[in-house]
């Protein structure tokens, strides 16, 4: 008899997972997805990433708000009879009564090494906590959170040049290969399971925007592993005047002067420990975003400025 395999997923960085599975005759019969959301000015609907590949590839998808209390949601997977479900960045906790619904479990996909950065934001707070290397980790899900029973592990190595759009791209193409090993192991009981050291786990919380704010009192290699953690949202930022600016690429330099004062005429400020932080490129409020060099053409911020904390 063929299997039933459910998929749950929302963000871009499912959509290659989803897409490998597809097309090397996995057999995807149904995907659970976010809803479409309101645009910000509220114009226009938009469609989850996972919902447009959906239909692209004509394959049936539900989209409830939630799956908590939803009991024409439990009574329909219930029923469905499904073989296993494969999460990936879906958005909403599975409820503990629905992880006995599929004859396999759900298995989730997850951005990172558990046990470390176990949440919402792991590709975000590994870059900005500086690590020296990152991966995904397939796992059986399980009433806590990211907390289940590992099957694999993969693991790259964190370019400190790297952004977080950058190594979520790397991380989400890693698991689309590497879970079309791991499927037919699990739906034929093959896959050992192994408890994760609870002791060792950290926790990604959800970034919140002002901890994009940067201080020029920190050290230059954590206010980059801040714009590069940030980006592209909500990004690493200072005010100054009034105004916003977001930085989107900066690197290191060796430049000597109080926190915060712009030591160039290209917009390179002084940090903590002697060293300073050359911005590349920026992004002034309601702006588009610049190099530095058409940016300081025009712009108030010049050598001497001092940039506040706050």
């Amino acid at each position: 008899m063929a299997k039933k395999i459910i998929f749950m997923g929302t963000p871009m960085f499912a959509v290659p997972i989803l897409k490998s599975l597809y097309q090397n005759g996995f057999p995807i019969n149904l995907v659970y997805t976010q809803p479409p959301q309101k645009s910000h000015r509220g114009q226009r609907i938009n469609k989850s990433p996972v919902q447009g590949i959906s239909e692209t590839l004509n394959l049936d998808f539900r989209s409830p708000r939630s799956l908590k209390d939803d009991n024409e949601e439990y009574e329909f997977l219930k029923s469905y009879n499904a073989d296993l479900a494969i999460v990936v960045a879906y958005g909403q906790i599975i409820p503990k009564k629905f992880l006995s619904l599929t004859k396999k479990g759900f298995i989730n996909i997850h951005a990172s090494i558990l046990p470390k950065w176990r949440g919402a934001a792991p590709i975000q707070r590994s870059i900005m906590n500086l690590d020296k290397e990152t991966g995904i980790s397939i796992m059986k899900i399980n009433e806590e959170l990211d907390s289940g029973p590992i099957s694999n592990t993969y693991k790259i190595r964190l370019d400190p040049n790297e952004n977080a759009q950058e190594i979520s791209e790397k991380l989400s193409f890693l698991a689309a290969e590497k879970i079309l090993d791991n499927v037919d192991d699990i739906l034929e009981d093959k896959s050992e399971f192994i408890n994760q050291d609870h002791s060792q786990a950290t926790y990604a919380k959800k970034i919140n925007k002002i901890e994009g704010q940067i201080n020029w009192n920190d050290e230059a290699v954590n206010i980059v592993g801040k714009i590069n953690g940030l980006f592209p949202s909500p990004g690493a930022f200072f005010n100054y005047n009034g105004e916003r600016y977001k930085i989107l690429k900066a690197e290191i330099a060796n430049g000597i002067g109080k926190s915060g004062e712009v030591i160039s005429d290209e917009l390179e400020i002084a940090c903590h420990n002697n060293k300073s932080l050359k911005i590349l490129e920026i992004q002034r409020e309601g702006r588009k975003i610049q190099k530095i060099g058409e940016f300081m053409l025009g712009s108030q911020i010049k050598k001497g400025s001092i940039i506040p904390n706050v």
